[in-house]
């Protein structure tokens, strides 16, 4: 098992120190999300809450992922960095191309792109995205993504996009991991049928394994059962070895664990939050690791 340390809507000083003790304490990755604008009047609801309300995300401190990132990648050596997750289809895909592929190649490929579709109509209006066809907007990105990240002559021509034979340079030595996020059975179909991994935004318990026997079995009916596949889950089943090892059982390859409630304020110091990622990885990490 390896372990994701998730910090955010935090005072921006608190990032750098984190990510220098986290990698110190163990920790595989630094997680990072993506936000770019919080409307002052909305009717559209939240998925990952029970009443669907995203008022905790009011006047919350978002980082721009690609602007943090690189800061962070700087300052370690080993630590890998996610994106949990960046809403894709209100972006263009040749600048996220560029971004990401100058991201893996500044952090040593130390990058897992985390993707997925914004639940937020005011994100594709301030943005001049289209909210119809979105889905099939965010596959041909990933293509795009992807093929252009392999530094060769790439173009392009489908339903939303028609790019001429371009090429981008520099790009990584390896090809960047796309974890698709989302719980629909649209999200995990696309997991399964074109992503390197899948990244589960938290939720009931009971839900989990479902969601899992559903991956795998879309995985095998798109015969794509057979390539490695990162599984990245949000449970409080990580903060025991048992229950380590119940993730593990159902083929979770990444625990993300964070340290405080990210739907309140923030009022821990950044020496209380570094003595509670070094106590988890004292009490978990390192045991997980050697058993």
């Amino acid at each position: 098992m390896r372990f994701t340390f998730a910090e955010s809507m935090c005072d921006a000083s608190h990032y750098i120190p984190l990510a220098i003790e986290a990698e110190k304490a163990g920790y595989t990755t630094f997680t990072v999300p993506d936000s770019i604008c919080y409307p002052e009047v909305s009717d559209s609801k939240y998925p990952y809450t029970p009443d669907g309300s995203r008022e905790f995300l009011d006047g919350k401190p978002f980082l721009e992922p690609f602007t943090l990132i690189p800061a962070l990648a700087a300052v370690t050596e080993r630590l890998r960095f996610t994106t949990f997750v960046v809403k894709l289809p209100i972006r263009q895909p040749v600048l996220v191309a560029k971004q990401a592929a100058s991201l893996a190649v500044l952090s040593g490929n130390r990058f897992g792109f985390g993707v997925g579709l914004s639940p937020w109509p005011e994100d594709f209006q301030v943005t001049g995205a289209p909210w119809k066809g979105r889905g099939r907007r965010m596959d041909e990105m990933i293509e795009i993504i992807r093929g252009l990240a392999t530094g060769d002559y790439f173009e392009f021509h489908g339903d939303h996009f028609d790019i001429p034979s371009i090429k981008i340079c520099p790009v990584p030595s390896e090809p960047i991991p796309i974890l698709i996020g989302g719980h629909a059975d649209a999200a995990l179909r696309r997991a399964a049928r074109i992503g390197d991994g899948w990244m589960h935004a938290g939720g009931a318990a009971e839900d989990l394994a479902g969601m899992l026997k559903r991956l795998n079995e879309l995985r095998r009916e798109y015969g794509t059962d057979g390539k490695p596949f990162e599984v990245h889950v949000i449970s409080m089943d990580a903060f025991t070895l048992d229950g380590v090892k119940r993730l593990e059982d159902l083929g979770v390859t990444d625990a993300i664990v964070g340290f405080r409630n990210a739907y309140e304020p923030d009022t821990m110091t950044v020496p209380q939050k570094i003595d509670a990622l070094k106590g988890f990885a004292d009490a978990v990490v390192s045991k997980a690791s050697s058993g």
